[in-house]
């Protein structure tokens, strides 16, 4: 469908979600990072609020972001058992590149919330296409880290929400494509009653 596979409509239909467990360095440098997320502000919103923000966790930040997770989590669970907390370290130290996307609603503005979310996801998908431009795959995840009060308060403000968490780096293998909606059925041409 896509014959030139240099074209940008290519680009965007190769891009592929990478699992962060599987990601290898390297990662984006420092400049390659500033533009990914200089590509992911440049997003639709409605009222310029800019209602995300973006923060970098470097790789010598890993182990005190693993601090916060292990932390929220025995407050929530005291009994967590060996295993569930090696699972909290090894989503900590994934991938090269940890990006974390926050939700900075403006509650005064006159623009609905949900269109402000609606803008917070499109940067997030501007992030992750900038990212597979560049020759990276990136990976999305939330889980219960994301809606944690004591993991977000170590990020940001009272008002704000984790969109997300973004691991960026190089696949360690071929990404497989996963199933995708069937065109006809999540596409249609609206046919008005015409009275």
């Amino acid at each position: 469908m896509f014959n030139d596979a240099s074209s940008p409509i290519a680009l965007l239909a190769s891009r592929r979600s990478g699992k962060p467990r599987d990601m290898v360095a390297p990662g984006p440098n420092a400049l390659q990072l500033r533009q990914i997320l200089e590509i992911a502000i440049r997003t639709p919103d409605h009222g310029k609020l800019a209602p995300w923000r973006f923060v970098v966790v470097g790789a010598e930040q890993r182990d005190a972001f693993r601090n916060v997770l292990r932390r929220a989590y025995l407050d929530g669970k005291p009994e967590a058992g060996r295993l569930e907390l090696e699972a909290i370290d090894q989503f900590a130290g994934q991938a090269p590149t940890l990006v974390i996307a926050l939700a900075k609603p403006a509650h005064a503005s006159h623009i609905p919330l949900w269109e402000q979310e609606l803008s917070v996801g499109a940067a997030c998908m501007n992030l992750l296409t900038a990212t597979h431009a560049l020759g990276f795959v990136g990976g999305w995840l939330t889980g219960w880290a994301a809606y944690s009060d004591a993991v977000r308060d170590a990020f940001g403000g009272k008002d704000e929400r984790i969109a997300g968490f973004i691991f960026i780096g190089t696949p360690s293998r071929a990404l497989d494509e996963r199933p995708r909606p069937d065109y006809e059925a999540v596409i249609s041409e609206w046919q008005p009653d015409i009275a």
